[in-house]
């Protein structure tokens, strides 16, 4: 690659700001940043809507004039190598960057959107972005009644920081127990023990249906009820599968969230589940390439910020001659929850739910609230998770992400394992 090229890129998130960073004067870049905010990690959300950052604490590393806030790609013209934005520009590439990220995902509940309809019901939030964060802040306070639908990550997240504002929380989970992807049945119910004594209200295997909403009213003013501007319609309540009905002030979808994928969609680029990548995180077209959120390399998405970085430091090196092959990411998820009595810290990692034959090595501590877990198959091991103390996690990730041979799962598994 010279650094005559050009390299557009489109997302201004996480991945694609480092991707931009690391590129460093190689290249001749242009990020296309659809918010207006400057960027953030989104990871640090939870935090600002607790009230424990502010915004600002949560931005990314400037790039300088190589990253456009504010303007959207709106089309992807692989014959003539332009990109079209939003604001009338056509930007030309001799290679082109997704990192579009995901959305939230909107389920499909009753009474929702109205007929031909796209907007939320007023009070009824995603919580994906810093506008939707905002928003939030301002609708939270002491004694307003939130109901989040959703106990994986992003549920318990938020669910904390709306306790943690004052708010009376209701956390509603289809499942059998809180984060079932990366939690076993004992971790979860430490867990729900956690957030209950910050004041959450949890049901589990409870799917919601649909939410309730006051019909819209007419703006003051002097025009005619008939031909008035009228208000949006306002939540009231959720509505459970059993037909059990709950008032809320706020609820708050966070119900996971799902590639972006329509620009590269309609550009003809192979769709999956995200975008299809390979090992150099080419796209069906060569010039193209996907990082982040919306790529989907041998099957994966992973939707978390460590395989979005290296994704995003393999391409980088790529691009600038050092050919670098992305064979995948072990990811580690990490939280801390606060709390009155103390913070709750949780890791875990790979797979956490033992197949036929595994080997499982559990220690447990119910007076200092920690509990540690791995999973070994063969002479690997495979999985964990550890809450309430986590100083071993280094040492048992660099096990499993080396795939080496756990010679003494009890020192890795001890306080002092790996020291």
């Amino acid at each position: 690659m010279t650094s005559k090229q050009r390299v557009v890129v489109i997302g201004g998130g996480l991945a694609g700001l480092r991707l931009a960073a690391r590129l460093n004067g190689a290249a001749a870049v242009t990020v296309l940043g659809e918010e207006s905010h400057v960027p953030y990690n989104r990871v640090l959300l939870a935090e600002v809507l607790a009230g424990r950052y502010a915004p600002e604490v949560a931005a990314l590393p400037a790039v300088g004039p190589v990253l456009r806030r504010g303007v959207r790609a709106v089309r992807v013209d692989r014959a003539d190598r332009t990109v079209h934005c939003d604001d009338g520009e056509a930007l030309p590439y001799d290679c082109l960057v997704l990192a579009t990220g995901s959305n939230a995902v909107l389920p499909p509940l009753r009474g929702l959107f109205e007929p031909e309809g796209r907007d939320l019901p007023e009070g009824v939030h995603a919580f994906r972005t810093m506008d939707d964060c905002l928003a939030l802040s301002a609708a939270v306070g002491p004694g307003v009644r939130a109901v989040v639908i959703g106990g994986g990550l992003l549920g318990v997240s938020a669910a904390r920081a709306l306790a943690a504002r004052g708010a009376q929380v209701v956390l509603a989970q289809q499942g059998e127990r809180l984060m079932e992807r990366q939690l076993d049945a004992d971790a979860a119910a430490l867990l729900h023990a956690h957030l209950t004594a910050l004041g959450v209200e949890i049901h589990t295997e409870c799917r919601v249906r649909g939410v309730t909403t006051s019909p819209p009213a007419p703006l003051p003013g002097a025009l005619p009820p008939a031909t008035a501007p009228r208000r949006n319609r306002r939540v009231t309540g959720v509505e459970l599968a059993d037909g059990y009905r709950m008032a809320a002030d706020i609820v708050v979808l966070a119900c996971g969230v799902r590639p972006r994928t329509g620009l590269a969609q309609a550009a003809g680029l192979e769709i999956r589940t995200g975008i299809v990548v390979d090992d150099h995180l080419r796209t069906s077209d060569p010039r193209i390439h996907a990082i982040g959120d919306c790529a989907e390399h041998a099957g994966q998405v992973y939707g978390l910020a460590g395989p979005a970085l290296e994704q995003a430091d393999a391409l980088a090196a790529t691009l600038t001659g050092r050919p670098t092959a992305y064979t995948g990411t072990r990811a580690l998820t990490r939280l801390t929850l606060p709390g009155a009595d103390g913070s709750l810290d949780l890791a875990a990692f790979g797979e956490t739910t033992p197949r036929p034959g595994d080997d499982v090595v559990r220690l447990a501590d119910a007076t200092r609230r920690t509990y540690r877990k791995v999973v070994v198959r063969g002479d690997r091991l495979v999985g964990g998770v550890l809450l309430g103390e986590l100083s071993t996690v280094g040492a048992l990730a660099r096990t499993w992400e080396g795939g080496e041979t756990p010679h003494d799962l009890f020192h890795l598994l001890t306080d002092d394992g790996g020291h």
